[in-house]
């Protein structure tokens, strides 16, 4: 017996000897079994011991292959490379005919199929699983494994038409599943499977367990690795994307300090995108341009959504509205940002030509925007300084009875208004919301050279020019379907020079643009001598005798050269209540010769001579030109 037992004990030692757990099995059996006739207990140990041997040994194999796997997992760099490493793992360590993968969806609230190994099926590949449904949604519901020898016929599982379709164009009979979990987080299911009946042993399904753990912590792992690339990628770009800007701002500021205005920045920002690029002032009108600007039809879209968004870029493509912080235009679109300062809307920059706008190019049109908001900003408080001054100028003329104090001469002259020049004196009446528009384009009108304020509740404006009509024409507006309350009507007088004083002028300005009101000519600009015989009414130096030609002229002229009665036939025609026959008995000429001297005044004084206002016109003029006859020495 000793030597029975020494054998075993020797069989034992080889056995644990050998590096991959084999030797003779057989032989050891039959000394096992030898010894267990005479040595029961004894031949139960070696067998037990031999055991303990076998499973210690395929314990270290499994440690061995989960290192070894932990070395793959480490060596992938994306999720994609991981969970395809996961998959091809489990399938050789259990040596299944499939292993497959799936990740959960929080959205939807199921698991989808991401990574298979030894999969045959398109089907079965793009298979998504509801919670609780078939082995795998069993699985993600309840959070712990589970097996079974045949699916297709155990009745623990939920079975479904689609997910039973997929398995059984795969083939699959046993399946095995384990959950990915992190901690408390559920990441997904693993699982290996036979296309034939076969029984999963604890064992294997510890060993799937622990593949799982490993996969899920290499797949949290390998996204927080994705993250973070995607993060120091994004910190990049954000870092070039400032650096860029800030490189721009300093070009913007360059154009400033070398004293630069809008139109220049407007240059600057074009030539830095390859884009065309208008600025806006506060009423919508082109301060700036530069390159190829579209119409305005163009901007309307991207200038709500700058006013949405004050200070961010926004992106207008057709009539649809899209605000942005990192470019992305599609094909062509108009970019547009809101100037502001002081909270103040100054302006939008508008820009377009280009399909898209990195970060960078993003933050370097809001960087363009603020320089221009900063100069806009100084240049309406330049402008609102010198409009005040202007204004109070304008002010003090036309309090001064006769003639300014010297003090405001000199300041007329620092102003840069010639006040030794001759000028016109505009009254400019419209709506209280109107009158912003028309002083902007008196102040326009007259420059450097011009004087502009508000004052009685009208627009007054002191211009450089000796025609009165010529100079009060273009800032006059009459109303429309649009803009009801649009009309600016506006009364002149003038030439004067404003060193002279602008008492007569002031004067005669204002019963102009009364007079075209009362006549119902509002939207319209006129001076005294253009109002016909209320202006002899309302001129401060009443021209009778240019009124009496202005009217009467073409005919008296034709009498002078041709030796004609035509202006005594029209004297004759009015006495006699504008009866044909009864100014030929008058005249002593027969009736046809009234009619043929009629139809040459009417061809000398045009169309319309005979109604109502326009003969008023004349026969005024004809009363007039006789008292002037009746009063010359004979």
């Amino acid at each position: 017996m000793a030597r029975t037992v020494l054998d075993l004990l020797r069989l034992l030692a080889d056995r644990l000897d050998r590096a991959d757990g084999t030797g003779p099995a057989g032989e050891l059996e039959r000394a096992a079994t030898e010894l267990a006739g005479s040595e029961p207990e004894a031949g139960a140990l070696v067998l037990r011991i031999r055991s303990a041997m076998d499973a210690g040994r395929r314990r270290e194999t499994e440690l061995a292959a989960l290192v070894e796997t932990a070395r793959e997992l480490t060596s992938q760099s994306d999720t994609g490379g991981v969970l395809d490493a996961i998959v091809r793992r489990a399938r050789a360590l259990l040596g299944t005919d499939l292993a497959y993968l799936t990740l959960y969806d929080a959205d939807r609230g199921d698991t989808y199929m991401r990574a298979t190994a030894g999969s045959v099926s398109p089907r079965f590949q793009a298979l998504r699983l509801p919670l609780g449904a078939g082995l795998g949604g069993l699985v993600a519901a309840t959070r712990t494994p589970h097996w079974t020898g045949n699916y297709g016929s155990d009745e623990r599982y939920r079975h479904t038409e689609e997910i039973d379709a997929a398995v059984g164009e795969e083939g699959l009979v046993a399946i095995c599943g384990v959950p990915l979990l992190v901690d408390a987080e559920f990441v997904g299911v693993l699982f290996a499977a036979n296309r034939t009946a076969r029984p999963f042993a604890p064992e294997e399904v510890a060993l799937l367990g622990s593949l799982a753990a490993l996969a899920a912590v290499s797949l949290v792992q390998a996204r927080q690795l994705a993250d973070t690339a995607a993060a120091l990628d994004a910190l990049r770009t954000a870092h070039a994307a400032i650096a860029e800007a800030a490189a721009a701002h300093d070009r913007f500021a360059g154009v400033v300090l070398e004293g630069g205005d809008v139109a220049d920045l407007a240059e600057a920002l074009g030539r830095l995108l390859g884009a065309w690029v208008v600025v806006l002032d506060p009423d919508g009108a082109a301060a700036a341009r530069f390159g190829e600007v579209p119409g305005p039809g163009c901007w309307s879209a991207a200038i709500r959504a700058a006013d949405e968004a004050p200070g961010r870029l926004a992106r207008a493509e057709g009539t649809g509205v899209e605000g942005t912080r990192a470019g992305g235009a599609r094909a062509e679109g108009t970019w547009a940002v809101a100037v502001v300062a002081a909270g103040q809307r100054l302006g939008t920059v508008l820009l377009g030509g280009v399909p898209e706008l990195g970060a960078g190019q993003v933050r370097t049109v809001e960087r363009a925007a603020m320089v221009t908001a900063l100069v806009l900003l100084f240049r309406q408080r330049e402008a609102e300084a010198d409009r005040r001054e202007r204004a109070e100028v304008l002010a003090e003329l036309l309090a001064a009875a006769d003639r300014p104090r010297p003090a405001v001469l000199t300041r007329l002259g620092e102003l840069g208004v010639a006040a030794r020049r001759p000028h016109v004196l505009l009254v400019c009446r419209c709506a209280p919301g109107r009158r912003r528009a028309v002083l902007r384009d008196a102040a326009a009108a007259g420059g450097r050279a011009g004087l502009v304020a508000e004052h009685e509740g009208a627009v007054f404006a002191l211009l450089p020019g000796s025609d009165p009509a010529a100079v009060a024409e273009p800032l006059a507006r009459p109303a429309t379907a649009e803009e009801p309350d649009g009309a600016v009507t506006v009364g002149a007088a003038g030439p004067v020079q404003p060193a002279a004083g602008l008492a007569g002028a002031l004067a005669e300005a204002r019963r102009s643009a009364v007079a075209l009101l009362a006549l119902g000519r509002a939207g319209e600009a006129a001076a005294a001598p253009d109002l016909g015989f209320a202006g002899l009414l309302l001129g401060d130096r009443p021209d009778v005798a240019g009124y009496v030609a202005g009217v009467l002229g073409p005919v008296a002229e034709h009498d002078a050269r041709r030796g004609s009665e035509l202006l005594r036939t029209l004297e004759c025609y009015y006495a006699a209540g504008a009866s044909p026959s009864r100014a030929a008995a008058a005249l002593h000429v027969h009736v046809n010769t009234v009619a043929q001297r009629l139809e040459r005044i009417g061809a000398l004084l045009g169309d319309g001579w005979q109604e109502p206002d326009r003969a008023l016109e004349i026969q005024l003029a004809l009363r007039l030109h006789r008292l002037g006859a009746s009063g010359r020495p004979g």
